[in-house]
């Protein structure tokens, strides 16, 4: 049994499991403290599995004891500046493609180069493929959706006909998340999509500059007193 990272201690390498498994274990009081200092035994990590990032990462103390479970097991191990280094060139690389996505969409052109860069850091994507329900008509608003790629439909409980078509550069899932309601249709996918999505903290944090126009794109007039909600608007 070999001890390859000690709780409370600092970071120094990143490590990646060839062969073998680690145990690991953690100490309620944050540390190491022998003899029976290790603390529960709370995961196991396989062949092909990682640990030790957080540390280097946040630059903070090792979170968890990790010990070899078994002889012969074998580990490949990346330094703190190395392992800092891929990472930023992999965050600034991400950060590029969404900027460059995010210059397309008609929505955000009033923005400033740094605005859609905050945006860019905040988006997360993710992929679904054909006839898959990305918002459901009636459920809470949680996220604000951007088409990169693939075409979805809106479609509403009380009419069989989709009521809107999305393509690449538009946008979905805002009307919840501007008025705290419930979603107001589905949108479904029709084709493999990919979807760049921001959460509602971010949403209300980070598009404060283009509020007013999404509100605008909803509305087509006022009657009685009462804003009639465009047919087409988004969800």
């Amino acid at each position: 049994m070999n001890q390859v990272i000690t709780q409370g201690d600092q970071g120094d390498f990143f490590y990646v499991v060839e062969k073998g498994s680690f145990e690991v274990y953690v100490n309620p009081s944050g540390h190491f403290q022998p003899p029976d200092g290790m603390g529960q035994n709370v995961g196991k990590i396989e062949a092909g599995g990682s640990f030790g990032e957080l540390a280097l990462m946040y630059n903070a103390a090792r979170a968890a004891t990790v010990i070899s479970a078994e002889p012969n097991c074998t580990l490949w191990a990346l330094d703190r500046l190395t392992f800092r280094r891929i990472l930023m060139e992999s965050t600034f690389a991400r950060r590029r493609m969404y900027e460059g996505f995010l210059e397309e969409v008609p929505l955000l052109q009033s923005l400033t180069p740094y605005e859609r860069s905050k945006i860019a850091d905040a988006l997360e994507s993710q992929k679904f493929g054909p006839g898959y329900t990305i918002i459901r008509e009636g459920d809470p608003g949680h996220s604000f959706f951007l088409l990169e790629a693939g075409e979805a439909v809106a479609i509403r409980s009380d009419n069989e006909t989709p009521v809107k078509h999305y393509k690449k550069g538009d946008f979905f899932g805002e009307l919840a998340l501007l008025n705290d309601a419930p979603r107001a249709a589905s949108v479904v996918s029709q084709t493999e999509v990919k979807v760049a999505t921001l959460g509602k903290s971010a949403f209300q944090r980070l598009l404060g500059p283009v509020e007013g126009i999404m509100r605008r794109t909803k509305y087509v007039g006022v009657k009685s007193g009462v804003e009639e909600m465009d047919p087409l608007a988004t969800y």
